[in-house]
Parts: structure tokens; C-alpha cells; sequence
């Protein structure tokens, strides 16, 4: 039987999806969209795969020195959450920004921007998650540390399970926290990083 408290996050979370994201808070968008994860698919490099030939018909090798599958979903056998992350290094000598516009006619909405650094999703609706869900990450190139910590994961099961665990211990706490969730990761994955650049060096400068 529902609590008084489950009635009303029920009537929260109808109230939200009749207003446009744009006009959400970020608590709001939170409960909306909380973490949640779940074993890991197969299907989600296929979704990569997709989208990076989506991201291809407009952007040029002259723009961009890679595309790569990262985050929980680009790692085989753990839980991660339903959002495939994509990273998008950009030449030096091209201006990151002139790429915002082309990006959102493609149908991804920005979520951040910095100096060097803009992030976009595309799957987060009025009525929640979409099927196929994407964060693109545009970096200048050589911000990729996450490659390494992908990579290294994957070369080392004992800490993929730690880190899996960690994931699932943080989970029900941050559930409606992204913030929260990401900060309480961040030691370990500085942790792993670090070692993966001592192994693997230059691998990808």
C-alpha cells in the first residue's frame, strides 16, 4: 500500500511532466530523472555505433581527432545507468563553440559549457527518459582521461567490481542527487586514472 509520501512524489512527478524542461529546477529535473541502474545491455555499443555515424554527417575530420565510447556503458559486465556517454575530442585549433548550434539542430539540448568544455543530452523528455539516452561530451583534445579509466577497468576486473560495487552502494543515497552521486565516485576514478596513465603512458595524446 502506497505511503502518504509515495502519493505525493507520484503527483510531483505527473505535475513535472506536463511542463517543459527549460522551466524545471535542477531538483526538479532530478526527480524526474533520477539515477537508476541496471545490468549492463549489449545493445548499448550498437547504440554508440548509431549515434557516432549520426554525429559523422556533420562533423568533419578537420573539426574532430576522435569519438569514443566511454562511461559504465562503453565497460562490459557491470551495472551502469541507461545513458550512453560519447566523447568528442576537438582540434586545438578549432573553435569548440562554433559547434553548439549544428549539435542542437541535431536534436540534443545543452546541459553545460565552460572555456574548453561543453556537454549536451539528448533522450530527456517532459514524460522522463526516452529510450536511448545520450550525453555527448566535447572536449579539446587531450581531455580524456576517461579513456584511460575505461580501459583500465577493463584490464582489471578486480577493480571493475569494486567500482560496480561502489556504484550500487551510492545509488539509492544519491538517487535523485546526480551531483552527490558523481562527487562520492570521484576519488576512486582519480584513483584508477592515475594508474592507468602510469601503464598506459601516451595511449591517447
Amino acid at each position: 500500500m502506497l505511503k502518504n509520501n509515495d502519493w505525493q512524489l507520484i503527483y510531483e512527478v505527473k505535475r513535472m511532466k506536463k511542463r517543459k524542461l527549460s522551466g524545471m529546477t535542477v531538483e526538479e529535473l532530478w526527480q524526474l530523472f533520477p539515477i537508476f541502474l541496471v545490468p549492463y545491455n549489449s545493445l548499448w555499443v550498437s547504440y554508440y555505433n548509431e549515434e557516432k555515424e549520426n554525429l559523422l554527417n556533420f562533423l568533419t575530420s578537420n573539426q574532430i581527432k576522435r569519438i569514443e565510447h566511454i562511461g559504465s556503458t562503453a565497460i562490459p559486465n557491470i551495472y551502469a545507468k541507461n545513458i550512453v556517454d560519447i566523447l568528442v575530442e576537438v582540434y586545438h585549433d578549432f573553435n569548440i563553440k562554433d559547434l553548439i548550434h549544428c549539435i542542437c539542430e541535431a536534436g540534443y539540448i545543452k546541459m553545460s559549457e565552460t572555456t574548453n568544455r561543453i556537454s549536451f543530452n539528448k533522450g530527456y523528455t517532459e514524460n522522463g527518459f526516452a529510450e536511448k539516452v545520450y550525453h555527448l561530451h566535447f572536449r579539446n583534445e587531450g581531455d580524456n582521461d576517461e579513456l584511460y579509466f575505461r580501459d583500465y577497468l577493463i584490464d582489471n576486473p578486480y577493480n571493475l567490481k569494486e567500482y560496480e560495487s561502489l556504484k550500487l552502494q551510492l545509488w539509492k543515497k544519491f538517487e535523485h542527487d546526480r551531483d552527490g552521486y558523481t562527487n562520492a565516485k570521484t576519488s576512486f576514478i582519480l584513483s584508477m586514472t592515475k594508474k592507468a596513465k602510469e601503464i598506459y603512458k601516451d595511449r591517447y595524446q
